[in-house]
């Protein structure tokens, strides 16, 4: 059922996703989930109530009670999860994409990600076929509040912050809900840009990374003369950070910051870093008496890979960061609080902290459309059969002074190329010489 992703169910509101559809996922979802306790919150979305009653009104009828904690962050469900010591929980929300989007996250009993392989394929069969178990009975809903126990969490980890200059972004999304949870226990002097929680978001799209979405968070941190800008996306799963000379760090490098700090007292750990990122990651957690592990793109498997190594930490260069005592999963305001934590011990400004793992050069993340993708990445392979090949995720082509990862989308007919090498030069040409494998003409 094209509704269901590789992580998570997402379309186009009331097209593609509706409430007869989402009613008919929900009954899915009580029949997968083993167990009578299914927790369910929602994100800003105008479309979110509607279809959080329908999806509500299926795990009923399929005879499951319901959790229901309300209005959440995607990291606050991840929470409820585990504290209600809940079967499985559905968050209804479509993360980053556009206003017109909406979807669900689903996790298991402690907040384990179910994805593509383990049970959304299921659960898409089940709602295609309408075949749902017959239940003789009808569950319940039962109101929860977990906001301040989630904040008592969060707080644990915020020893240490000092005072500081914050503008922080909420995009008119549950970031806005995080941060108010935990600012007045925090010695901060905060600017607010959109915290009214909208899901037209009037003023940008919640997506960090779009063109355009940090120009006035930059803008507000130079006229503020502030220490740092944060911002979150729609559901607050992932957080961005600008330094005080208004330039955006790279996701990689705060992987890189926070994993140097986090060895300090766990010498030995394991740190996992997605394959997209930077060679000074790996460069620095190795400095750091870490042990270095890279893991593929996607929530789910770096959630399953830090399970299975009991990894302590995990980045992605998107703005994923998730943490072994965060029951294993991603948060952007935990993640924040650490970036805040390191400005306040390091006594050094956020672009000092950054320059020194500024010292490879890398494309970023290029999207290219090309006709034939598995023939396109043969091809980069056969180019340069010289060099170490890894098949980890997609294909990555590894020199001493230039390495690149090419990976099909799962969505889009669409390859993403990253590139890095030791001096820009190197990167510029070998930028030029890998677009010009993969978009040669095939037959």
């Amino acid at each position: 059922m094209p509704l269901f992703k590789a992580y998570d169910v997402r379309g186009v509101y009331p097209s593609e996703i509706n409430e007869a559809v989402m009613e008919d996922i929900g009954r899915a979802f009580a029949d997968f989930i083993k167990g009578k306790k299914v927790a369910v919150g929602y994100d800003m979305r105008l479309s979110s109530p509607a279809l959080f009653k329908a999806f509500v009104r299926g795990v009923l009828r399929q005879g499951k009670d319901v959790l229901d904690f309300g209005l959440t962050s995607t990291p606050m469900s991840y929470f409820a999860c585990a504290y209600l010591k809940a079967d499985g929980c559905a968050m209804i929300t479509a993360s980053h994409n556009p206003k017109e989007y909406n979807g669900v996250k689903f996790t298991k009993k402690s907040a384990v990600p179910i994805a593509g392989d383990t049970g959304l394929e299921e659960m898409g069969r089940i709602v295609e076929r309408k075949s749902f178990k017959s239940v003789s009975g009808h569950g319940k809903v039962i109101k929860k509040e977990v906001k301040a126990a989630y904040a008592k969490h969060l707080l644990k980890s915020s020893k240490g912050i000092k005072p500081l200059t914050v503008v922080v972004d909420a995009a008119n999304g549950m970031g806005s809900q995080e941060f108010s949870l935990i600012e007045k226990k925090l010695p901060l002097k905060v600017t607010r840009l959109y915290f009214d929680i909208d899901g037209s978001f009037p003023n940008h799209d919640a997506n960090p990374m779009k063109e355009g979405a940090t120009d006035m968070l930059k803008k507000i941190v130079l006229k503020k003369k502030s220490d740092v800008g944060i911002a979150f996306d729609g559901d607050a799963d992932r957080v961005f950070f600008i330094d005080e000379k208004g330039e955006l760090v790279q996701g990689d490098l705060i992987t890189a910051l926070i994993a140097e700090e986090m060895l300090k007292n766990h010498k030995g750990a394991t740190i996992l870093y997605d394959l997209r990122s930077s060679r000074v990651v790996a460069e620095t957690i190795k400095k750091a008496k870490g042990k270095p592990l890279k893991c593929r793109v996607g929530h789910s498997y770096i959630k399953a890979q830090m399970r299975k190594e009991n990894a302590i930490f995990a980045g992605e260069l998107s703005g994923h960061f998730y943490f072994k005592d965060n029951f294993f999963t991603d948060s952007g305001i935990l993640t924040a609080i650490w970036v805040l934590k390191l400005l306040s011990s390091k006594k050094k400004k956020l672009s000092e902290l950054i320059r020194p793992l500024r010292k490879y050069h890398a494309t970023g993340e290029l999207n290219l459309e090309v006709e034939g993708k598995e023939a396109a990445m043969e091809r980069l392979e056969k180019a340069y059969k010289d060099a170490n090949i890894e098949h980890l995720d997609g294909v990555t082509i590894e020199y001493s002074d230039w390495w690149c990862n090419v990976r099909a989308s799962n969505t889009e007919p669409l390859l993403r190329l990253n590139l890095e090498a030791n001096t820009k030069k190197l990167m510029e040409s070998k930028k030029k010489e890998v677009l010009r494998i993969l978009k040669a003409p095939h037959g």
